[in-house]
């Protein structure tokens, strides 16, 4: 009967996959040392109300922006750590080496996707789907011949979760959530109205909502506001 290893440590890893579905991994970067803290952002935008024919100060949901993730991974050559521990550097690599290669499977854009990998953060009970935005590399410690022996590497992640995932946890369908569309070329009230809500007789509500005198004048790239029906007054 085998027994769990209760002392081994858990170390955080960074998978890269080349697709959304992420199936399997083509590098994983195991974490020297794990991160002595992480922080994550929650934002959401808000369209501001108001204006000549519509004086009313509200914020009205506009949408729900990417979670951030920040963490700063240590990559150390040294064989010692921050508290005197004993380390073990990847045999053969260098620190330069070490980062060249996290960037070149994290960051650079892949040939045959023509975009950054996919990837996933895996540390205890954080499993973030993500794409790397920026990582700041910062040397701390280097030989009599100017290599580095140690390198911070400070990565910020930006949520990229299965689209098929996120409308099944959010349920924004019902005509009793608020909306947001931008006008394009061609499109009329009465047609986002439809889109929207399914039915285009509330077009004079979300005219007056959006203090609109002229409906039948939309300007491309314009951005409209699509009250909940419930909370709405009768058209």
């Amino acid at each position: 009967m085998a027994f769990p290893d209760l002392f081994k440590l858990e170390k955080l890893r960074i998978s890269a996959y080349k697709d959304g579905k992420r199936r399997t991994p083509f590098y994983t970067f195991r974490a020297m040392f794990n991160p002595e803290s992480l922080s994550q952002t929650f934002q959401t935008r808000y369209l501001a109300g108001g204006g000549v024919n519509n004086p009313a100060q509200v914020a009205s949901f506009g949408s729900a922006l990417p979670t951030d993730l920040n963490l700063k991974l240590l990559i150390d050559g040294t064989g010692v750590g921050d508290i005197g521990l004993i380390s073990t550097p990847a045999p053969g690599k260098a620190v330069k080496d070490q980062i060249d290669e996290f960037l070149a499977n994290v960051y650079q854009v892949k040939d045959e996707t023509h975009e950054p990998a996919y990837l996933i953060v895996d540390w205890g009970a954080l499993h973030f789907s993500c794409r790397l935005s920026r990582a700041t590399v910062t040397y701390t410690s280097f030989d009599r011949s100017g290599l580095p022996l140690r390198a911070e590497l400070d990565l910020h992640l930006v949520a990229d979760e299965d689209l098929a995932k996120q409308l099944a946890r959010l349920a924004l369908s019902s005509p009793d959530v608020s909306h947001s569309r931008q006008v394009t070329s061609g499109t009329t009230l009465p047609l986002l109205t439809a889109e929207v809500y399914g039915d285009p007789r509330h077009y004079l509500r979300v005219a007056r909502f959006n203090g609109l005198s002229q409906f039948r004048r939309l300007t491309p790239g314009q951005e409209l506001r699509f009250p909940p029906l419930a909370s709405s007054s009768t058209g």
